[in-house]
């Protein structure tokens, strides 16, 4: 096998002219009986451009994609980077009014819809003042084929090419501006650190599981292109996808803890090849110790890397490597690994200031990976970003005499379950309206399968009652069924301090005793 040497690019518009010259005949993108090369990824990246021309799509302009993930929608993202337009995925898992607020916030002229989403996309674009144009994604790359590729200036580094929402504690989601230089900055072999899980061969394949509307499944395509190899595409995560996935050749992947769960008990887990499967990244939630044991005896051979980042950070800040991994179990796989190279991580107070280590504190980022804020929300990224560039996750965590860091707590009331994020004021909104709530606060709780679950808890209106599936089934109306409560608890009055403010920590420390730490 010929190891691919990565190139010293950051940007798509780069790596794809490079390998279409170097690789044109490289397997770029497969999906089911699909295939797409490098050298064909240039050609039709450009015809994408001439087709957003023609619907008026230009530099900074904002086009998005509802459907699954979908090797059209990484060809629609490359075409965007390479001129400089942005891409918003939008999350087919999300309520209407959820859909349409990012359509809305982003401004988009053009949404690319897959063929399974149309009536959604009509019932949402109908109700909007500003619709975007609905063109079916098909339909569109069978127009783009017709077209003459485009010429184009390419987009600077440091221009936005994608935009993902993560959700915001005032209810809105806030949208995250992401570079080319965001997305390949950390790629760069230039690092001079060689690490085996950095090294790729030709006939490797990475395989993209996760939702394209988060970092962990858009942000693999950007270690895909910057090694030239192939990215695999699961419209969606299915247990039973993933083993075929792995059985076919998949060389890496990345996996929130829950969806691991689900591969591994998986009947065919017993009857699949691990062993060329090289590295399982796993994020977005802590893994269980018992879990990752399991992770371990089923496929021996892979090794594991935590990983730990958000989508302000582009993802992945800090790494926790195969050789701190262990069958029985280490203390130090109770952290989030130390910062990978190119990223500073510093604990501060709330001075802004570091604390000695082994003290808690908030847990900063320096990365050129981080974003340079929010979309059309200058509070926000102020809040969030400091003068001096450090962005504050809003996690609590402590780090040790050798650079590890430990997860304590979230500062924020953020709630992760099965990897997606959920902040307890959307689920609040979307309940208060109940005729029969007079108050409500959402907590997250342990959950074996999620890492932490919703849970609402409901101060009733005098004289009435609150039937707990009422409750669920009023929130989904409203929101996705994912942060929608998984359970309701019925109280006669909320817990306060001094001031007024809910004690969420009192709320959630029953379900919490004898855990390790207050997040799962």
């Amino acid at each position: 096998m010929a190891v691919k040497i990565q190139q010293d690019f950051l940007s798509f518009d780069e790596l794809l002219n490079h390998w279409a010259k170097e690789s044109p005949d490289q397997i770029a993108l497969e999906m089911g009986e699909r295939t797409t090369t490098y050298g064909e990824a240039d050609v039709l990246t450009r015809q994408l451009i001439a087709l957003f021309r023609e619907n008026r799509v230009g530099h900074g302009d904002r086009i998005a994609w509802l459907g699954k993930n979908s090797d059209r929608y990484f060809l629609l993202l490359y075409a965007a980077a390479r001129m400089g337009a942005v891409i918003a995925p939008v999350g087919w898992r999300l309520a209407p009014p959820e859909m349409a607020y990012i359509l809305g916030d982003t401004g988009t002229k053009v949404l690319f819809v897959e063929e399974g989403f149309i009536d959604t996309a009509s019932e949402v674009t109908a109700a909007m003042e500003n619709a975007p144009k609905v063109l079916e994604a098909e339909a569109a790359f069978r127009m783009a084929k017709d077209m003459a590729p485009a010429d184009y200036q390419p987009a600077a580094l440091d221009d936005p090419i994608l935009q993902l929402y993560t959700s915001g504690t005032t209810g809105n989601p806030k949208g995250v501006g992401l570079s080319n230089r965001n997305m390949f900055s950390l790629r760069k072999p230039s690092m001079d650190v060689a690490v085996p899980w950095q090294t790729y061969y030709e006939d490797d394949c990475i395989l993209a599981a996760m939702p394209c509307a988060h970092i962990g499944g858009t942000g693999l395509s950007a270690i895909a292109t910057s090694a030239g190899i192939r990215a695999l595409v699961l419209p969606e995560f299915t247990p039973d996808g993933v083993l075929r996935a792995i059985q076919s050749g998949t060389t890496h992947m990345f996996l929130v803890p829950a969806a691991l769960q689900f591969v591994i008990q998986h009947p065919l887990a017993k009857e699949t090849d691990f062993s060329r499967l090289r590295y399982l990244m796993y994020g977005a939630a802590p893994m269980p110790l018992e879990l990752l044991k399991q992770a371990v005896a089923t496929m021996p051979q892979a090794g594991l890397l935590q990983v730990y980042g958000m989508t302000e950070t582009c993802g992945t800040v800090t790494m926790l490597p195969p050789e701190d991994h262990s069958l029985e179990g280490n203390e130090r796989m109770r952290s989030a690994g130390k910062a990978v190279p190119g990223v500073e991580v510093q604990i501060r107070s709330e001075d802004n200031s570091e604390v000695p280590r082994g003290e808690i504190g908030e847990i900063c980022i320096h990365s050129p990976s981080n974003t340079a804020g929010y979309w059309k929300l200058p509070e926000a990224t102020a809040n969030t970003i400091d003068s001096d560039g450090w962005l504050h996750t809003g996690d609590a965590g402590i780090m040790d005499e050798d650079g590890y860091v430990y997860i304590q707590d979230r500062i924020k009331d953020m709630i992760i379950s099965g990897g997606e994020n959920v902040y307890p004021a959307e689920v609040e909104n979307a309940i208060f309206g109940h005729p029969a709530v007079a108050e409500v606060a959402v907590i997250g709780i342990p959950s074996a399968q999620w890492g932490e679950e919703v849970k609402a808890c409901c101060v009733p209106k005098p004289g009435m009652e609150i039937e707990a599936g009422d409750i669920i089934a009023y929130a989904r109306e409203r929101i996705a069924a994912f942060k929608a409560p998984k359970s309701v608890d019925v109280i006669p009055e909320m817990p306060r301090n001094a001031s007024g403010k809910i004690l969420r920590r009192q709320l959630r420390a029953p379900y919490w005793e004898g855990q390790d730490r207050q997040v799962s």
